[in-house]
């Protein structure tokens, strides 16, 4: 926005990272000129807490990849965002509040991933390892995981989260405790899974593991 460029602008105060603000803008030849700002909630946890400004920026990119800019004033997609801010802003477990957000972002998004039946055959998914694909969107039984290509490994454990995070509401999503291997294993499929979907890596899941090493 060209009323933010310079530092000594009266607004740029307003237009920190991860502050939702209420801007009056006017059209200019090439850009939209701010012309009013105010702040309606700074997150200043998110920019006190380097794992907190690495967690906020993921999923500001997450939404920001998926989402055209003329798409992105779609209601519920800013209120899962800024519900989302303000979690990260409070919450004492952001792994948690960040593996939410992930599940309800394909859900609006309409990439859901199947977690209760196998995505190739679509036989009931037993209480056991299994695969998991991204190209059929989700779980795939032992069975037919042997002749498809392309498969990630997943867990037992680490379904049975996922399976918890996709169909509980925020506070009971909240009750998860998965071990520190089920996290790493959880977090990498993933990201792997946004990545398939968006055809491209990531760049803030790189930030976090360096700040959290």
């Amino acid at each position: 926005a060209k009323g933010a460029r310079k530092i000594a602008s009266r607004k740029a105060g307003h237009l920190e990272p991860f502050t939702r603000v209420k801007l009056q803008l006017a059209k200019g030849r090439d850009l939209f000129i701010v012309t009013q700002a105010e702040t309606i909630d700074a997150y200043p946890a998110l920019r006190a807490d380097l794992t907190l400004t690495g967690y906020a920026a993921y999923v500001i990119e997450l939404l920001d990849r998926f989402v055209p800019d003329e798409e992105a004033a779609v209601p519920s997609l800013f209120r899962l965002l800024t519900e989302t801010l303000s979690r990260l802003a409070a919450e004492s477990i952001p792994w948690l509040t960040v593996r939410s957000y992930e599940m309800r972002l394909l859900d609006l998004l309409g990439f859901r991933p199947q977690l209760f039946e196998c995505a190739n055959c679509k036989n009931e998914i037993q209480a056991q390892d299994q695969f998991f694909s991204a190209a059929l969107g989700g779980a795939i039984c032992p069975r037919c995981g042997q002749g498809l290509p392309g498969l990630w490994r997943i867990s037992q454990e680490a379904l049975k989260y996922l399976r918890h995070f996709q169909r509980s509401e925020y506070r009971t999503a909240m009750r998860a405790r998965p071990d520190e291997a089920t996290q790493k294993e959880i977090e990498t499929l993933m990201q792997g899974y946004f990545q398939y979907l968006l055809e491209r890596e990531l760049n803030t899941p790189g930030f976090i593991k360096h700040v959290k090493a």
